[in-house]
């Protein structure tokens, strides 16, 4: 299905997610950027069901892993966090119109769009045998591309959506990273027809590579090369 964009709202600098129901909340000021509200502080900022609302196909979960936090992490992954799971257009657009975009975020920030109940880690039984597309953006320009991958996954464009797991934005020193997660990486031809359509989506120009996840663990060159390029 399509997805229309709402008006966009005001973000304030300071926040990951604002809250939609007041934007003078004096507590913001104490978080720093890329940071998110706490459970309980963000519970009042849970968009309200409009009065028709147009459901998605699937459920989707925001996660956002705090580069601060990430410093001081004991193990991998264990400082990214859930956000917000959607399941309309409409509560789509009011936590995105509240978030900051990727050239808003904090360096080393990870921001992740991921179907309901997968969590974005090698480790999930549903990625674990997956591999990811990845596209290169300089740095504060995959604003655009960012969101329209997410409108190509939750509207259902992809010819192989069952493969997709989700996406993240990688944001670094000197370049922003965009990745689209599949689940059975040794299904080439259904991942080279996420890869074309992902590139006709973006109108993106370059080269995409795709690396299974097994590849990526290995943290060594030699075997993390892409498998799949379009």
């Amino acid at each position: 299905m399509a997805v229309e964009e709402t008006p966009k709202s005001t973000i304030t600098d300071d926040q990951i997610i604002t809250n939609p129901n007041n934007n003078n909340n004096d507590d913001d000021a104490d978080h720093e950027e890329g940071e998110i509200l706490d459970a309980d502080q963000s519970a009042t900022s849970k968009p309200s069901a409009a009065a028709d609302p147009h459901p998605l196909e699937n459920s989707w979960t925001f996660w956002f892993d705090n580069p601060s936090a990430k410093s001081k992490q004991v193990a991998w992954g264990s400082s990214i966090r859930n956000i917000y799971t959607f399941s309309t257009v409409e509560e789509f657009w009011s936590i995105y119109n509240n978030i900051h975009h990727p050239s808003k975020l904090a360096m080393g920030a990870d921001f992740h769009c991921f179907k309901h109940k997968i969590e974005p880690k090698w480790e999930d039984p549903i990625c674990a045998n997956g591999g990811k597309w990845t596209a290169t953006f300089p740095r504060g320009k995959s604003d655009t591309s960012w969101l329209y991958t997410l409108l190509a996954m939750i509207g259902e464009q992809f010819d192989h959506g069952d493969e997709i797991c989700g996406a993240v934005v990688n944001v670094r020193s000197r370049q922003d990273k965009i990745s689209i997660w599949t689940k059975n990486a040794s299904n080439e031809a259904a991942q080279m027809s996420i890869g074309k359509q992902w590139k006709e989506f973006l109108d993106y120009n370059d080269t995409i590579g795709f690396i299974f996840h097994e590849d990526a663990k290995k943290n060594d060159r030699a075997s993390n090369k892409n498998k799949y390029t379009i």
